[in-house]
């Protein structure tokens, strides 16, 4: 299908309603509030730069995207924004503390936030601020330094999910709330409209709008669900990479075969899944094993996107309601996803590797007069950096923050010390996924994965030998060839090594206390 008329298509579906180190401020004084800036910070969750339409790729053209393109010509785009632990409650962690997961505590899904750390919440709370939190949260304790929150319990529910109000006492990890009828991503947005339109207007606000998609299993409204019906997406080079015999990787991976399983399992007896799946039953018997994996590719990437274009969809109604409200020209607008997510690359679903598909954040921002509009820029941004350059442009500072601020970096004055390389960790331990450490360039990535539990929660205890993937990102942008072993880079490769042992030690990851790791890094990193 032609993707120019595909685009148009859908633009006229939605019109006919089918579609329905620390941070430093610029200024240290107090600052007049009407001089500071509103926030609306836009949330969601495995939402991929490769489904957004403004990052290439082959999906780019059939993306549902008016108002993520609206955002990105009034505003600009990060091309190179990364999280530092491709996991969502640990990213989310990162991204309200300016922490590593090592700093702030929460390393896996199974922690708990520690409601004691400062954040840029409970920082712009403390200095005059409104501030609330509508959708999803899953850091397992206590919304703090919020005035109003109304959250999901646990990951949330596509379809009526229930919500635990701050109003109420808080029931811990217990589904105790309200029942709330309608599609979530729509009900997300309709509270935080409410809340922006009785909201105290003598204060700045922070609102921090969190949807649930597009998690699995990858649900839309019944409006979506004709949306790409009859299109047949193309699909990602390295669909059928089966494996180590294929790219010489170090790891199995999340492959669309366990997809496929899910889904399989989940038709036979849908009430006894642990979330509901659109688009069911599900099949790929008597196909061969390639005819199986693009059968699964095909059916994930028409939920995805479905489930994507409801994000869109949304944002426009929140950008509508700022220009209702007079309020868009001083309101800073992020939209960004916690991390990236595998759609068919590799073999693969889900997130969690330092693949660029898993660990690249997309993420753009407007903000009138202060941001460049229609720009992009390639600097290495951190989600560790989000909250200091909030805390910039509220004249407020975050001290105990690892990132720093890129408010100049968004002005086109890239200081001259920016950094050229950063250090990703990913804690949890799985035998198909092994945790692992790294090290990122303009050019070039070294992964250590080193397979170990170390006492992490939600982990299992594996036989695993540590081993070393090395990607030329100029000369593989898609890494489909590990080169670790390629005597040409040995030198490359021996000065990466030490850069990454400089950046444990700059961040204060050196694993000191772990005897275990000691050992693994003595035995396997020369």
């Amino acid at each position: 299908m032609n993707t120019g008329v595909l685009r148009k298509s859908l633009a006229g579906m939605l019109s006919a309603g089918m579609l329905c180190p620390a941070a430093q401020a610029a200024d240290n004084t107090k600052r007049d509030d009407s001089d500071r800036p509103n926030i609306l910070f836009i949330l969601s969750d495995d939402h991929t730069s490769q489904a957004w339409g403004i990052y290439g790729g082959p999906l780019a053209d059939y993306a549902y995207n008016p108002n993520i393109r609206r955002l990105a010509s009034e505003g600009t785009v990060l091309d190179n924004c990364f999280c530092t632990n491709s996991l969502s409650a640990p990213s989310r962690a990162s991204i309200l503390t300016g922490m590593y997961s090592h700093r702030n505590g929460l390393y896996t899904l199974a922690d708990t936030f520690d409601t004691s750390l400062p954040t840029i919440v409970s920082i712009l709370r403390d200095n005059g601020y409104s501030t609330a939190l509508m959708g999803k949260w899953h850091l397992k304790s206590q919304p703090q330094g919020f005035d109003t929150y109304s959250i999901f319990y646990d990951q949330g529910e596509y379809r009526d999910p229930t919500f635990i109000d701050s109003s109420d006492p808080w029931p811990g990890n217990r589904p105790f709330g309200e029942r709330v009828r309608g599609f979530s991503t729509d009900i997300v947005t309709d509270k935080t409209i409410a809340w922006l339109k009785n909201r105290d207007e003598s204060k700045p606000f922070l609102m921090c709008c969190h949807f649930k998609a597009t998690h699995e299993p990858y649900d839309y409204p019944i409006r979506m669900a004709h949306l790409y019906d009859g299109v047949t997406f193309p699909e990602p080079h390295n669909l059928l990479d089966h494996g180590k015999e294929t790219n010489g990787r170090s790891f199995d991976g999340q492959t669309l075969e366990e997809l496929s399983r899910r889904w399989t399992e989940a038709s036979k007896d849908p009430d006894k899944w642990w979330c509901r799946y659109p688009g069911l039953p599900f099949s790929t018997a008597g196909l061969h094993p390639n005819g199986a994996r693009r059968k699964a590719y095909q059916k994930l990437v028409h939920d995805y996107m479905r489930c994507g274009a409801t994000i869109d969809d949304n944002i426009g109604r929140l950008l509508d309601t700022l220009d209702e409200m007079g309020i868009a020209d001083n309101t800073i607008v992020i939209y960004v996803s916690d991390q990236g997510y595998f759609l068919g690359e590799h073999g693969f679903f889900d997130k969690r590797m330092f693949y660029e598909e898993a660990a690249r954040m997309p993420f753009v921002i407007r903000y009138p007069g202060k941001v460049k509009a229609g720009a992009r820029n390639s600097d290495i941004i951190l989600n560790i950096d989000f909250a200091p350059m909030l805390a910039e442009y509220a004249g407020v500072e975050i001290p105990s923050a690892q990132g720093r601020s890129f408010a100049a970096n968004l002005r086109g004055d890239t200081p001259a010390d920016w950094r050229k390389q950063f250090y990703y960790r990913y804690w949890t331990t799985h035998p198909e996924r092994p945790a692992h450490m790294a090290i990122r360039t303009d050019r070039y990535k070294l992964i250590f994965y080193y397979g170990a539990r170390l006492g992490m929660t939600d982990c299992e205890d594996i036989t695993f030998t540590p081993a070393w993937d090395f990607y030329d990102l100029e000369a593989d942008p898609h890494e489909d060839c590990n080169l670790y072993g390629d005597k040409r880079y040995a030198q490359i490769i021996k000065k990466l090594k030490a850069d990454m042992l400089k950046l444990r030690a700059e961040t204060g990851d050196t694993d000191s206390t772990s005897v275990e790791m000691q050992q693994i890094l003595n035995e396997h990193y020369w």
